[in-house]
């Protein structure tokens, strides 16, 4: 696939009177009954007249694909994976249909198609299949003959004809590919926030919407614990160079526009956001024999069991032992316990240790490149508030510390203030002529 070569806009909202092709992705939550499904197709009537070509994908209705995941397991405790492919993938074929009706009721030529008619080619890894190809022949076809295309999301076929799923958030990825392979001016994915903000505003009231973040940014926030976007589809967007819009479904305005680094706004804030994540759990292994290869030892059996490591912090030897600690997601905590004991007992350490009372709390932001201070005045913040740092990462656009659960909230706003955020802060920075975002 091509990167995406998107018209120029102007720059707030809207194409510069010119005819644009621009692909949609509407959540579960947005077509989640026939009412709403109404309202997307005036949405997409509304593009229609102003001149652009439109490509809809959908997810399923909201609730369904959970749904048909139960019906599943009535039969099969574990579902076999193939055929599990073939039960979820009918939610987004309900949806297409209705969509295209609903357009079609109102005068608005239309068109569905399953994954698998529009030929989006993945791998055979089902219920987590990567796209590989899509053919886009009939889509440009159908286009140029007036109708929007609608897709089904989420959705693919194996080069033996098998139905294949992306996974969770995979009409994100649908979206944003297929976005890449018609070279589309921009894909805007509809949810239910208007635009990805500094933080949770139900955590800081004060949180306020961003009018464009960078695919690196966003990528860190949404692995940090945003959940505006899957990761997948903000990567494949990267990628491409595809221009992404974080939009309301069924409310008017800019949203946020996720796309390259602007050279031109690098005197940009420093921090663009903070994300946070209370899905963590920290375990320690005391008394490791400080010796070459220990720390594969520890962690060559947690990655076999397939649990994903994040932070990991090694101290320094003491009497030739050192403690070994890491975080995992909450739920992967009692496994990994058990594992570690067992490692323990084989390398001769002297215990394990398991914490699920502990968040992440991290800063993201691409100006930390060039400007210094940033970790200390975000530990100078947290010092103030009493909040004990627990561990530390850092990569080149993000700060991320573990902190006990009970000061979440406290830290979050705390940061949030600290780095001038909030939105009267940011009102104020305007008035005095700032380049805040």
């Amino acid at each position: 696939m091509a990167p995406a070569q998107g018209r120029a806009t102007d720059g707030q909202w809207g194409w510069c009177n010119k005819m644009a092709l621009i692909v949609q992705k509407f959540g579960g939550t947005s077509v989640g009954s026939v009412d709403r499904i109404r309202q997307v197709a005036e949405k997409v009537k509304g593009f229609r007249q102003r001149g652009d070509d439109i490509v809809v994908v959908v997810s399923a209705m909201s609730g369904e694909t959970n749904r048909l995941i139960d019906l599943a397991k009535q039969i099969q405790a574990e579902p076999d994976a193939r055929e599990l492919d073939v039960i979820v993938s009918t939610g987004e074929q309900v949806t297409i249909g209705l969509l295209a009706m609903a357009l079609k009721a109102i005068d608005v030529p239309a068109v569905s198609y399953t994954g698998a008619q529009v030929r989006i080619v993945t791998d055979s890894a089902f219920n987590k299949a990567r796209i590989q190809k899509i053919d886009d022949d009939a889509i440009r076809a159908d286009l140029s003959a007036g109708k929007v295309v609608i897709v089904a999301g989420f959705q693919g076929v194996d080069e033996q004809g098998n139905i294949t799923t992306l996974g969770r958030g995979g009409s994100d990825t649908t979206g944003v590919a297929l976005a890449a392979a018609l070279k589309a001016d921009e894909c805007q994915i509809y949810t239910d926030v208007d635009g990805v903000y500094t933080t949770d505003p139900r955590v800081v009231e004060s949180a306020r919407r961003l009018d464009k973040i960078t695919f690196e940014e966003m990528l860190e926030m949404a692995s940090l614990g945003s959940k505006v976007l899957q990761i997948r589809s903000v990567e494949f967007a990267g990628k491409y160079n595809v221009p992404l819009r974080v939009l309301h479904s069924f409310k008017e305005g800019p949203g946020t526009l996720i796309t390259l680094e602007d050279n031109a706004s690098m005197e940009q804030p420093v921090i663009s956001g903070i994300a946070f994540n209370r899905d963590e759990a920290k375990l320690t292994i005391r008394g490791v024999p400080d010796t070459p290869g220990v720390a594969f030892k520890i962690l060559g059996p947690v990655s076999a069991a397939n649990i994903e490591v994040d932070m990991i912090v090694q101290n320094v030897s003491h009497d030739n032992t050192t403690d070994f600690t890491f975080t995992v997601h909450r739920n992967d905590l009692r496994k990994t316990e058990d594992i570690l004991r067992k490692v323990a007992s084989e390398i001769g350490a002297r215990e394990v240790g398991g914490d699920n009372r502990i968040a992440k709390v991290s800063i993201v932001g691409v100006g930390m490149r060039s400007h210094a201070g940033v970790a200390s005045k975000m530990f100078e913040a947290l010092s103030r508030d009493g909040i004990n740092i627990q561990m530390i990462s850092t990569s080149e656009i993000k700060i991320s510390v573990v902190i006990d659960e009970k000061y979440l909230e406290l830290a979050v706003r705390s940061l949030h203030s600290a780095f001038e955020l909030d939105a009267d802060a940011d009102a104020d920075a305007d008035a005095s002529g700032s380049d805040h975002l």
